[in-house]
């Protein structure tokens, strides 16, 4: 395990919406190189950055066309290298975006296996007997290709699914075992492109799908035995590299597959929704919502255990947001922001940042999708750095995205000293984070306090962290003589027997 994962709390930075520095709309990596400083002053020591690779950008890079090459409009191969190399004297590490499972249609892989003619490439992808096979349960294109048969994709069609095999055998006329030659090349071909990118200075990968390789493999038995293999590889040549599954189960990501950590993802009606996000089935809203009424069990009853089987193995993620789901500020106002967001940089495990949710960059709504954004836009718009054109993005008159319109919109430049904004927040939390073991990613963790009830809290070591997430001021007995205030949102009032909490507060204590 990297002795440096314990530590660290991630930024993720879409490119292409980060900062342009060549005028062209689009955000570069020589941008994100000159943000590095901003990065770090977050408290930020760590980067995942999403696709930057060669691609047609059907789904903005994570349709990819070629792995060993970065896409000319974020820059070259060296321009990403010299980012690794310009992190790594700033202490910082760079995580790049690994798309195991599928790859463009325009791949060159592709292109050879979707041919007539057999060659080693064949069974790169998932291909039926013939045309007229096309079974229902499989997402697949049919009678587009020269080849006869329908290929399988893995989300949008011009992602066809590459071939690591079935785990259980129902169509023995095209479906190949795991361990066939063709699907462990599949394997091997994954295992090179990392290599490539870890020689050249990559710190780890985060995993798109990664639940997604093995086919009719219900329990993931045979795509975990895969990860665990590439484990074994990054243990054996590469044990400072790190990997972050997107896959939202702990047991099976981190205990059974070998991952590093494992993203808690905004699932509806998981613990991550209903803390941060819709709440639950009955309408009731987000848990940090003033009015939700929801509750906080519905969190616990699901986290709980799945930190328990995993803490010894590796970190569960908590994120701001990422660049698949609508941004906090669809859901909450800026005071239950700022106490959800208390609550994840305190928590056990890596925590993400998404870029912009520092300073509450918004939801942008209804916005014509973008390389397959679709709901997903809104976003995935320009970082907002200040008050000038494209608020600082771009000097190009047709940017990537949209800014936000809004006279009020939050920039850097004006958060960055406002001492009521998130990005305070944000920036404290992460500072005493840093500063003290036990709110690192392997601290002690006990929620304390009836499940159930609000205000709520949990102690990690020596501190004590108390959310009252209600739009009403309360109370909670604890036993806090001797405590010291570290850290407060809002009013708290600290007594021997109890914490007096405003409407919508946080306080963190030290014993």
């Amino acid at each position: 395990m990297p002795q440096w994962l314990n530590d660290s709390v991630f930024y993720e930075i879409y490119p292409q919406s980060f900062y342009d520095t060549n005028g062209d709309g689009i955000g570069d990596i020589n941008g994100i190189i000159e943000k590095l400083d901003y990065v770090k002053g977050l408290g930020c020591n760590a980067i995942w950055l999403n696709p930057v690779y060669d691609s047609p950008f059907m789904d903005a890079g994570y349709d990819v066309r070629d792995y060993k090459k970065v896409a000319p409009r974020y820059g070259t191969n060296d321009d990403l290298v010299r980012l690794f190399d310009e992190a790594h004297k700033k202490g910082m590490k760079i995580l790049l975006d690994l798309v195991p499972g599928h790859t463009s249609d325009t791949h060159p892989w592709f292109l050879e296996s979707k041919k007539a003619q057999k060659s080693e490439y064949t069974n790169r992808y998932i291909f039926t007997k013939s045309v007229w096979d096309a079974p229902p349960q499989y997402r697949m294109m049919c009678g587009i290709c020269e080849r006869d048969g329908n290929y399988l994709v893995n989300y949008f069609s011009s992602q066809p699914a590459l071939n690591y095999g079935f785990h259980e055998i129902t169509h023995p006329e095209w479906q190949l075992p795991c361990d066939h030659p063709d699907c462990l090349a599949t394997v091997e071909a994954i295992k090179d492109i990392m290599r490539f990118w870890l020689d050249k200075g990559a710190d780890g990968f985060r995993v798109d799908m990664a639940d997604s390789l093995v086919k009719n493999d219900d329990e993931k038995v045979a795509t975990a035995k895969i990860w665990r293999g590439i484990r074994e590889m990054l243990d054996k040549d590469y044990p400072e590299a790190a990997m972050v599954a997107e896959w939202c189960n702990p047991e099976r990501a981190i205990n059974n597959a070998g991952f590093h950590m494992d993203f808690y993802l905004d699932h509806h009606g998981n613990g991550y929704s209903r803390l941060f996000r819709y709440g639950d089935d009955e309408g009731n809203k987000g848990i940090f919502n003033p009015n939700g009424k929801g509750d906080i069990k519905n969190f616990t009853d699901e986290y709980l255990p799945a930190y328990e089987l995993s803490k010894n193995n590796g970190y569960i993620s908590f994120m701001t947001n990422n660049h698949d789901m609508p941004r906090m500020t669809h859901y909450f106002g800026m005071d239950a922001i700022k106490l959800a967001y208390a609550m994840i940089f305190t928590m056990p495990g890596v925590p993400f940042l998404y870029y912009g949710d520092e300073i509450g960059m918004k939801y942008q709504e209804n916005l014509v999708s973008k390389e397959g954004g679709f709901s997903r836009t809104g976003s995935r718009t320009p970082m907002q750095w200040n008050s000038g054109k494209n608020l600082g993005f771009s000097a190009s008159d047709t940017p990537y995205l949209p800014v936000d319109t809004d006279e009020n919109a939050p920039t850097v430049e004006n958060q960055q000293n406002n001492p009521d904004s998130i990005y305070k927040v944000v920036t404290d939390i992460i500072a005493i984070r840093h500063a003290n073991d036990d709110l690192h990613g392997n601290g002690d963790f006990e929620m304390i306090f009836e499940p159930g009830k609000f205000p709520f809290g949990y102690k990690r070591g020596k501190f004590v962290m108390l959310f009252n997430p209600l739009g009403k001021d309360s109370e909670i007995e604890i036993n806090a003589k001797g405590a010291k205030k570290v850290y407060e949102i809002g009013t708290t009032e600290v007594a021997d027997n109890k914490v007096k909490m405003s409407a919508q507060s946080f306080a963190m204590l030290e014993f």
